[in-house]
């Protein structure tokens, strides 16, 4: 699961949602995939999170565009599951400001993916989707301890999203999750004062100089 790095709403009664957090799907028909519940879900893990004024991306779509952006920043030549790009690493991070990057999901991979582990293909998406936001933090798996690490949070992510609970009187519930201390404060504490907009294809175009993590 790459990483690749790269150069205010008022309050409400219910959670307040991402400043700009944008869900896109491209290149389908992708069956079984509703983009209305993909962002809902993701909508829930930058609530737990404590996101609400960062802007990221979300863009999910096929093989062959994960292919050729895998082949173009990581010289891997292969498609694969998830691709992070990082604004706020490397040569052009202060300009970042609220904006985390782009996470790109391959559903036809997904896909597979969940066929082979016996899951929903909207679980396997929304377990991509958390690895890849986490990879925009900073998180990386490059050590076994780093690995159980984001694993866990991976999984609290993946917990928070889920559809709320219907209890026996028909009142739903919403999922228990623990507050995220290491990755909410770390977030929190780089937040910039300036906020640069743009769309995720204007943002993946304008990469250049990028180092990928798997």
């Amino acid at each position: 699961m790459p990483r690749v790095a790269n150069p205010r709403s008022p309050q409400q009664k219910r959670a307040p949602r991402a400043r700009l957090a944008t869900v896109a799907l491209e290149n389908g028909p992708h069956p079984g995939v509703e983009r209305r519940e993909i962002a809902r879900r993701i909508h829930a893990m930058i609530d737990l999170l404590q996101l609400q004024e960062s802007e990221v991306s979300f863009l999910l779509t096929d093989d062959a565009t994960v292919h050729e952006l895998n082949k173009s920043y990581r010289k891997i030549n292969r498609p694969t599951d998830v691709l992070a790009f990082a604004l706020r690493e490397g040569d052009f991070a202060e300009l970042a400001g609220a904006a985390l990057g782009d996470v790109v999901i391959s559903v036809h991979t997904a896909r597979k993916q969940a066929d082979e582990r016996g899951a929903a293909l909207v679980d396997e998406i929304t377990m991509l989707a958390a690895h890849g936001l986490l990879h925009l933090l900073g998180w990386d798996h490059d050590t076994p301890a780093k690995d159980r690490r984001m694993r866990a949070e991976t999984d609290r992510l993946c917990a928070a999203a889920r559809p709320p609970r219907r209890s026996s009187g028909g009142r739903t519930g919403a999922p228990r999750a623990g507050r995220s201390k290491g990755a909410a404060e770390r977030a929190l504490s780089q937040k910039p004062d300036v906020a640069p907009r743009g769309e995720s294809k204007k943002n993946l175009k304008a990469l250049r100089k990028v180092r990928a993590r798997t």
